[in-house]
């Protein structure tokens, strides 16, 4: 039987575009410069931008060193046991760098006034939630809004999860 072909530069490429992506939502959710995650994972802040940018000439080892330094974790996905299911909808206490609007309709209508990407940080969701609890409908929440709410409030504190 042959050998699988090796992945074309352009999938792998794909594939360190998204995670540097990741990391970099994940910074700014944190609300952390870049220059303090560089120094954090013992590189300069120019390595952690091509780490950012997905570039391939970076070492792995400075890849997972970047990764530690903003709390993250590197896992590898059996491509095979992967289901269509989110990957954050069994996750208790997880918290995605970026929340869309869009899937958290309780939120999309508190944060009326969110002008533009459609998207907030965790941080900002959380104020926004807090801000406006009275408003909430909580018997229409679904679960993975619920989810967020406790993750948002074990994660960053706060009030209004009380689901």
């Amino acid at each position: 039987m042959p050998a699988k072909p090796p992945l074309t530069p352009s999938v792998s490429a794909d594939q360190l575009t998204a995670m540097g992506q990741q990391m970099r939502a994940q910074r700014k959710a944190l609300g952390i410069s870049a220059t303090t995650v560089a120094q954090a994972a013992g590189m300069s802040r120019v390595t952690l931008h091509r780490i950012e940018g997905g570039a391939p000439a970076v070492t792995m080892g400075a890849y997972l060193n970047a990764i530690a330094a903003l709390g993250l974790q590197f896992a590898l996905i059996d491509p095979a046991a992967a289901t269509a299911k989110p990957a954050d909808a069994d996750r208790d206490g997880w918290i995605p760098a970026r929340i869309e609007l869009a899937n958290y309709p309780q939120l999309k209508q508190l944060a009326w006034q969110v002008q533009g990407s459609g998207e907030l940080t965790p941080v900002e969701a959380l104020d926004i939630y807090e801000r406006n609890w009275r408003h909430v409908d909580e018997p229409a929440l679904q679960p993975h809004e619920r989810q967020l709410i406790h993750a948002l409030r074990l994660g960053f504190g706060g009030r209004a999860a009380r689901v």
